[in-house]
């Protein structure tokens, strides 16, 4: 039989889809299982959004549309960018893509050379360094360190650049953590990558999920319009998970090349879902607003349960919908802790090594259930604390 392609082995999936299929098959068990573990919103579209594509799928608008995105949607994302991030943007350098992997995929494969290295955050969303490898690159991570509020170290980041730096990515609010990157930090970054000739690969998929001031994108500080690429789309503040509905924002030069990889690979995203989309970044129902508002309380209340439990220690994150939760002092692994809270109270959850070495202490819940659900998630995993003898002595 002949072989699979090498790059393959390179990769790596997803550690909430593993602990998601053992969920199931508990639930298929009879078991009652609360999900924590999956980045997915519990809500739905907005009314006026689900409107739109069903009239979008009446009228036809089912075929074949350009490569880039319908123009009326590459239009709106452009204003979209301006009203929400104060960012310039023309629908020239907009493309849109079946779901952010395939948009943050795209940059990759059009801006990675094989040998080149490429700095990504530990912990971090565990797609950048596997793709990385998948493009026969190296990826360097710079760490997220609780210490530090869990942001950028910008002399590691510097220490680590070689000649063979090509690229740096990151994404703020970051999962895991739910850090927030400051405009300092973002400055920074800037500078090396003026300094040392890098593109940028800035996720902002959980730009609007943000509990405190404005989102700041590393693409309005001066010179960086030219060597960034956005990331973003409308699975995390639209809901609208299942729909495969991403873009990425970058030069025009870098869109023309991303543009000839679409050509080769999916050909267009769906057009109805394309005409949705417009009505999403309405938002007439001011949907987004009420969404992160209800993210805040779940915030609010379970980062605060689970300060209450031994051994457990939460940071309060400032963006996305995770809590990144430290359980070094209960003396458990990890992974252990995580098998236990599913196998025995029933709440999933994702060890944090699936995030990079640097979670190998922690867990990660997603604030995707209602609050009487996380509350009850909270008093199941108080059950099952079987290191709180230990943590008292």
């Amino acid at each position: 039989m002949r072989r699979i392609a090498s790059r393959v082995s390179e990769l790596n999936g997803e550690g909430a889809l593993a602990v998601f299929s053992r969920a199931k098959e508990l639930e298929r068990e009879g078991r009652s299982i609360i999900h924590l573990e999956l980045g997915e919103p519990d809500f739905h579209p907005a009314a006026p959004v689900v409107d739109a594509l069903r009239d979008a799928v009446a009228a036809g608008r089912d075929r074949y549309v350009s490569t880039r995105g319908i123009a009326p949607l590459r239009q709106a994302i452009a204003e979209y960018l301006r009203e929400t991030r104060r960012l310039e943007v023309t629908p020239e350098q907009v493309l849109v893509a079946p779901g952010c992997k395939m948009a943050l995929s795209l940059a990759m494969m059009a801006l990675i050379e094989p040998g080149d290295e490429v700095l990504c955050p530990d912990p971090g969303f565990p797609i950048y360094p596997s793709f990385t490898r998948g493009l026969g690159a190296k990826a360097v991570a710079f760490g997220l360190l609780e210490k530090n509020g869990f942001a950028p170290d910008l002399d590691e980041i510097a220490a680590k650049i070689t000649p063979r730096t090509t690229t740096l990515i990151f994404n703020s609010p970051n999962n895991p953590t739910g850090s927030v990157f400051s405009r300092e930090a973002l400055r920074e970054i800037a500078e090396l990558a003026e300094k040392h000739d890098l593109w940028i690969l800035s996720d902002e998929i959980y730009a609007r999920i943000l509990f405190s001031g404005e989102y700041e994108s590393i693409w309005s500080l001066p010179g960086m319009a030219e060597r960034t690429v956005i990331i973003d789309g409308f699975s995390k503040s639209f809901a609208m998970t299942g729909w495969r509905l991403g873009y990425a924002v970058a030069p025009e030069h870098v869109v023309d090349a991303m543009d000839l990889l679409v050509l080769n690979t999916f050909t267009c995203a769906a057009e109805f879902t394309q005409v949705a989309a417009i009505e999403a970044l309405r938002d007439s129902t001011h949907a987004v607003e009420a969404m992160v508002e209800e993210y805040r309380k779940r915030r609010d209340l379970f980062v605060g349960g689970l300060n209450g439990i031994p051994g457990f220690r939460c940071q309060s994150p400032g963006g996305a919908f995770y809590a990144w939760v430290n359980v070094e002092e209960t003396g458990f692994r990890a992974e252990e802790i995580a098998k236990l809270l599913l196998e025995e109270a029933g709440v999933a959850a994702i060890a944090g090594a699936a995030f990079g070495p640097a979670g190998k202490n922690y867990l990660r819940f997603s604030l995707v259930s209602a609050r009487h659900l996380l509350e009850e998630a909270l008093e199941r995993i108080e059950r099952v604390s079987r290191w709180r003898a230990a943590v008292a002595q």
